[in-house]
């Protein structure tokens, strides 16, 4: 089965490219914010690599991408810079070890509340901890 890196993303045509070049176009976007890209599965049918493409009886191959995919691929590319590595160190040692130190020092590694007032209580109560710090 292939994997959805063979496949290219063209945001100028808001598609899919598959290795032989066909295209697949945008179809819907489902609840959990993923947009489903198809292909044609008349030109698929014939395609010499649809055996390794998809198990689809229709001969039809999905690519799925999230909806803030994009925002991401920027993230990712700032972060591995070295700027990016430089600041995300820094973040270690300072905002993480303040979670980890609410987590572990002041009993907030497991849910001590069920009813949900007790929870928000809980909630702020760690919120004002991790501000003292």
């Amino acid at each position: 089965m292939m994997r959805k890196s063979t496949f290219v993303f063209e945001p100028e045509t808001d598609g899919y490219r598959c290795p032989e070049g066909q295209l697949l176009t945008y179809s819907t976007t489902d609840r959990n914010g993923y947009r489903h890209y198809t292909s044609d599965p008349a030109i698929c049918a014939n395609c010499p690599l649809l055996a390794s493409c998809t198990s689809n009886a229709k001969a039809l191959r999905t690519v799925t991408r999230h909806v803030w995919a994009d925002a991401r691929e920027r993230t990712d590319g700032h972060r591995f810079t070295a700027c990016g590595k430089a600041v995300y160190k820094r973040r270690k040692e300072t905002v993480e070890r303040s979670f980890a130190d609410a987590k572990q020092l002041h009993g907030n590694r497991y849910g001590r509340f069920l009813a949900r007032a007790s929870a928000i209580i809980s909630s702020s109560l760690t919120a004002t901890l991790c501000a003292r710090r």
